[in-house]
């Protein structure tokens, strides 16, 4: 069995701690942008949808000093934050939760998307027919229809979260036990004289996590389109 110091295995667990707030924090949202990417035509859609991507494309630590900037001490938002609810996102584990719910939100929003979209509209028709309303539709067939891809979209999410790296140590830098997840962890030990052993331990747990996360990925893809009908010839 792998031994893990506890600098380990406490990046470890506030890693699962960011991962599993960023994902509940996040799926809702997630879901509310994906289904009106998907099914509303509206002026700004294109620059709503490039917003919400944004961060796939940029450098991490952009996204990252963007928050500084408004959520930081002195920022905007973070400012009226603190004077108003006492909250703090900077240099603290809450803070590492939105800058990986800014990075992983992408991701979240084109899978759901994805099934929304492949969710036939004839069926949201026919029980608008019956007399249902929009909220009825929603819950009763659309989601339930891509519940699969909300399930993929959430698991990927979780494990951008795990991987994230570039906006956390730009926004809430790099403090043990507090903000110094598993990506911060490998990047403090290769940086230490005879860090090599644990910088290899942690890199193979992210790795069997990476792995863990792509076969599920995959199996909620598999299971997705063979429950809207569209079978896989890979």
């Amino acid at each position: 069995m792998m031994y893990l110091s506890p600098e380990e295995w406490s990046a470890l667990k506030l890693s699962f701690k960011v991962a599993s707030f960023c994902t509940l924090v996040g799926i809702v949202p997630a879901i509310a942008l994906a289904w009106l990417l998907a099914r509303k035509q509206f002026w700004g859609k294109a620059l709503l949808d490039a917003t919400i991507h944004l961060p796939m494309v940029l450098p991490p630590v952009v996204p990252g000093y963007l928050l500084l900037l408004a959520f930081g001490h002195n920022g905007v938002i973070g400012h009226w934050l603190f004077n108003t609810f006492g909250w703090s996102f900077a240099f603290n584990w809450k803070g590492a939760v939105l800058a990986s719910l800014v990075m992983s939100l992408p991701l979240m929003v084109q899978s759901i998307r994805l099934a929304i979209q492949l969710v036939d509209t004839r069926l949201e028709d026919a029980a608008r027919t019956l007399g249902a309303n929009n909220w009825s539709v929603l819950f009763s067939i659309t989601l339930p229809l891509a519940l699969p891809g909300i399930l993929v979209g959430a698991l990927l999410g979780f494990s951008r979260s795990l991987g994230e790296f570039g906006a956390t140590i730009t926004f809430v830098g790099n403090i043990a036990d507090e903000t110094r997840t598993l990506p911060l962890a490998i990047y403090s030990v290769i940086h230490q004289p005879d860090g090599e052993a644990m910088a290899t331990r942690l890199i193979i747990i992210s790795l069997l996590l990476a792995f863990a996360a792509l076969l599920l990925s995959n199996y909620w893809s598999q299971r997705m389109q063979q429950r809207l009908g569209y079978q896989s010839h890979a």
